[in-house]
């Protein structure tokens, strides 16, 4: 069984992988086996999770790209297939907020598109990029999208929340179109997960505050999306396609208030 879940020989590669997420599903990838590359617009950080990567015994390189540019993301592909000779395995998960705090009648345009930019033209960009090169290839692959719990939620964040809602849909989407050529598409639907390790008590005592609205009562820790990503990456799931993975600490099943309002309860 265990076998099922290795990824020795694989070409992986991470969006969004110098930090967080990423970063967590980069370094779970690579103890799996795959030879990942990592991709960002932050060199430094990029640079800092490749080394920890290769000083646990892992595969791994980076590309720096602005992946919100289609043309940068072309050359990011490529790259990878030049370094690795392959790509079987890709993570659209780049991402952020973005945005302003200004209500809806009065958001600026710049701002909607800023967050639709980094949020779902990056993951369209990056899988219209990696069908192409797989299809070519002949050997099928696999895609995994990152969304957020603001697509399922009432959210002040609603630009996000529009942008992640359409990262499902693109999954939905792509599921089907790209079925037939042996991808699979699925989706990473994270909760409110540490970006980090906490920094000091007073960090901890904040985010356990937070935590304490979900059923769970706590956050998530960022490490938690590596052991996901390397089942959906893995021949383990090799009959899911067109599915959302929410893990969330059972935030959107039953969670006490919607996503950044103030809790109120009346007796």
């Amino acid at each position: 069984m265990q076998e099922r879940f290795r990824l020795d020989g694989k070409v992986v590669l991470v969006t969004g992988g110098g930090r967080g997420l990423g970063r967590g599903m980069a370094h779970a990838l690579a103890a799996a086996g795959a030879q990942v590359m990592l991709a960002a617009r932050t060199q430094e950080q990029l640079d800092a999770t490749v080394q920890e990567i290769r000083d646990a015994g892992g595969i791994a390189s980076s590309f720096r790209a602005d992946v919100t540019d289609s043309a940068q993301v072309d050359a990011m592909i490529d790259a990878c297939i030049a370094e690795f000779g392959g790509l079987d395995v890709v993570f659209a998960n780049a991402g952020i907020g973005g945005g302003t705090d200004a209500e809806f009648w009065d958001y600026p345009d710049w701002a909607f598109d800023e967050v639709v930019k980094i949020n779902l033209n990056s993951a369209v960009y990056t899988c219209r990029a990696a069908t192409k090169a797989m299809i070519e290839r002949g050997t099928g692959g696999v895609l995994v999208v990152t969304s957020s719990v603001a697509a399922y939620r009432a959210s002040r964040r609603w630009a996000y929340a529009v942008a992640k809602g359409g990262v499902l849909s693109l999954m939905k989407v792509l599921s089907g179109l790209l079925a037939p050529h042996n991808i699979r598409v699925n989706c990473i639907t994270p909760g409110v997960v540490s970006q980090r390790d906490v920094r000091d008590e007073r960090e901890q005592a904040e985010w356990d505050q937070r935590g304490s609205f979900f059923p769970v009562k706590r956050l998530g820790e960022w490490w938690e999306m590596g052991p996901l990503a390397v089942y959906l990456a893995s021949d383990a799931s090799a009959y899911v396609t067109g599915q959302d993975f929410l893990i969330d600490g059972g935030m959107v099943n039953a969670g006490i208030a919607p996503m950044s309002y103030r809790p109120h309860h009346e007796i």
